[in-house]
């Protein structure tokens, strides 16, 4: 494979001006939501100097994305999901201008700042979903994989200098200045989502809602091996394997308690992740992305095990650049699976699915990991966790053969006569995605800002 196919695919860049506008105002937008996450857990800290609150900040965060999820994700589907996303983001910006006028005045109650968490979190359930539908209905099924590695490739940029910037701020402007930077950066999200074109699927309005819209999603996923091992193959890899509620304890027995290198720790899976985004050309073309994703996430788990066993710190090091660079190529390859597989009028609550997954995984993962270490060691709690993931990613795999092989047809190509109508690729500005075809149809993280997901802020 020449160098020129190994980069990342540029071409929905260029195909797409929609895609292209969204992009890089979610982009820009991700930079200010990492400035805010380090701006909270500052804010809390310097409040409390307490864990337990800091520990609730992230179940702030967490418990609306899980609650509310399904329910948004039946609610996307019966709308329009381009107005219905600017309304989720407008609700997110308002937030972080709440949370900078009260950074500013000063006064309110470390209580005060969790409840504003946990409400931008429920704009961020409503958010993900829809966001998580717009590649598909932008780009045409040839695309779709490069467009996910490019959202990966702004999530992992915004990761490694958000938090930089953010305390370069703190420092000098405080941390009502990073909330307000961020609510700032939402301009170039909202500016991207209002020039995107109508995306509501014909019949939307005849989709159920409430618990029966969410049970139509559900049955979806049980009925549907690729999909669901997808999603399986990510949520035994997390509930397994994840690492970071291990990093202070690793670094204390086996890298002499060194506060550099655990800062280092998350860096080396962030470039890991970087490397692989930037070089996503190898993976993104091939031709069974549910292989990749059953190897991208044997290779997570190998390496947190050669992590946990390795002679020295650079080793160790090492390892964790080839684990981020394995959880990107998993991540996007999952996404890519899911979307592909998924018909249009089920988008967002498979994707609500898809955001749970990758918020409830790693919390649990970090629960495991550290209840293991309190009753055995660092060490044996990482190690232990990354050979169960192997062995968990060979039965599912084993146990979903279609995952691997490929087989299945694509549930949007299906429906759209497989020639990619829905993608609109031949209009610049992305329109003819306005009208989908009937019938047929995000990664990560909680994706209000087009996150795709990852273990080092969620997946």
């Amino acid at each position: 494979m020449g160098m020129r196919r190994a980069l990342v695919d540029l071409a929905p860049l260029r195909s797409s001006r929609a895609f292209r506008r969204l992009w890089a105002g979610q982009t820009l937008s991700g930079f200010g939501g990492q400035m805010t996450v380090v701006a909270v857990m500052f804010q809390v800290w310097q409040s409390t100097h307490s864990t337990t609150w800091t520990g609730a900040v992230a179940l702030a965060q967490a418990v609306p994305l899980i609650v509310l999820g399904l329910f948004a994700g039946a609610v996307v589907d019966r709308v329009d999901r381009r107005t219905f996303y600017v309304a989720m983001t407008a609700g997110q910006a308002a937030s972080s201008v709440v949370l900078a006028v009260q950074a500013f005045v000063g006064g309110v109650p470390v209580v005060g700042v969790v409840l504003l968490v946990a409400v931008q979190s429920c704009f961020v359930a409503g958010g993900g979903p829809a966001a998580k539908t717009f590649v598909p209905a932008l780009l045409p099924p040839e695309h779709l994989a490069a467009g996910l590695a490019l959202r990966r490739i702004s999530f992992q940029g915004a990761l490694l200098a958000g938090p930089a910037l953010a305390g370069l701020v703190l420092g000098w402007l405080g941390v009502g200045a990073c909330y307000a930077i961020d609510a700032v950066s939402f301009a170039g999200t909202l500016y991207g989502a209002c020039q995107l074109p109508s995306i509501t699927v014909p019949g939307a309005a005849a989709a159920r809602s409430g618990l029966r819209g969410v049970r139509d999603g559900v049955d979806f996923l049980v009925r549907t091996p690729l999909v669901r091992g997808a999603l399986l193959t990510d949520l035994a890899t997390t509930v397994l394997s994840m690492p970071i509620s291990l990093f202070p304890l690793i670094n204390a027995e086996r890298f002499g308690d060194d506060p550099r290198t655990l800062g280092l720790f998350l860096s080396a899976i962030a470039v890991g992740g970087l490397v692989a985004s930037l070089f996503s050309g190898t993976f993104t073309r091939l031709p069974r992305p549910g292989l990749v994703v059953l190897g991208g996430s044997a290779t997570w788990g190998l390496a947190l095990t050669l992590f946990g066993l390795a002679p020295g710190r650079w080793w160790g090091l090492a390892c964790l650049v080839l684990a981020g660079a394995a959880d990107t190529v998993s991540v996007v390859s999952r996404s890519t699976v899911v979307q592909t597989h998924t018909p249009h009028e089920l988008l967002g609550r498979v994707g609500a699915a898809e955001q749970i997954v990758g918020q409830a995984g790693p919390d649990l993962g970090n629960l495991r990991g550290g209840v293991v270490a309190d009753a055995t060691s660092g060490v044996t709690a990482l190690v232990s966790g990354g050979v169960l993931c192997v062995v968990a990613v060979v039965l599912v795999g084993a146990a979903t053969p279609k995952l691997w092989r490929g087989t299945g047809g694509a549930a949007n190509a299906d429906a759209s006569g497989g020639t990619g109508e829905s993608g609109g690729s031949d209009r610049p500005d992305g329109s003819a995605a306005a009208s989908l075809p009937g019938g047929s149809d995000g990664s990560g993280a909680p994706g209000g800002r087009g996150d795709p997901g990852g273990v080092t802020a969620q997946r």
